[in-house]
């Protein structure tokens, strides 16, 4: 029960950590339409992969292709983000599922600096049925089709649906938007968008 408690409080402060993620940049990040929160069904195809670290993230659709660094907790427990200064690298969450295991895979970036846009910052634009390609470290990469796309204020973060148990292989990624808070210095909102596995592509033999 206590390490139950304890992960409870740990998602949690996943959650809230998101107030970190948004710094400004001259205009405002792509939001989703309403209509692209009304989950659309996928079918789960594809092998439950073992675990391995994911190394890049594709995105055909926003012209996303980016190396992932590991995140762990901070201090406060809170999930580390990418540094400020790499702003064209995503993180992968590492106290969860690597994308491909049975679970959600959480997978952040930065959406924009004063110097202009970082990785994520289109991630508005996606919609349900578009794909996003992460290769493992063993060479396989797991596609994923995108189910649904939200935008949710940072005091409602879902952290169960985000961070929470799956039945099958999937993966979330998530980065800031909405209006821009000047007292706070960030963003009010977080884009998150669902998705699942759909296929797996094998390391072409050399």
């Amino acid at each position: 029960m206590r390490g139950l408690l304890t992960l409870t409080v740990a998602l949690l402060a996943a959650g809230l950590v998101m107030v970190g993620l948004g710094l400004r940049g001259d205009g405002g990040p792509p939001q989703p339409p309403a209509w692209a929160a009304v989950p659309r069904a996928v079918e789960h195809h594809g092998p439950v992969l073992d675990r391995s670290v994911p190394v890049e993230v594709a995105v055909p659709s926003i012209g996303v292709r980016a190396p992932l660094a590991r995140l762990g907790l901070a201090g406060d427990g809170s999930v580390e983000v990418p540094p400020a200064d790499r702003l064209n690298e995503a993180g992968w969450y590492d106290r969860g599922p690597t994308p491909g295991e049975r679970g959600a895979a959480v997978l952040l970036g930065h959406v924009d600096s004063a110097k202009g846009a970082a990785v994520f910052y289109e991630l508005g634009r996606l919609r349900p049925g578009h794909r996003i390609e992460v290769t493992r470290r063993d060479g396989r990469t797991a596609v994923f089709t995108v189910e649904s796309v939200e935008r949710v204020a940072k005091e409602r973060f879902p952290t169960g649906r985000v961070y929470g148990p799956l039945d099958h292989a999937g993966l979330r990624l998530v980065t800031c938007g909405g209006p821009f808070d000047e007292s706070s210095r960030s963003y009010r909102d977080n884009i998150i968008v669902y998705a699942a596995q759909t296929a797996v592509r094998q390391a072409a033999a050399r």
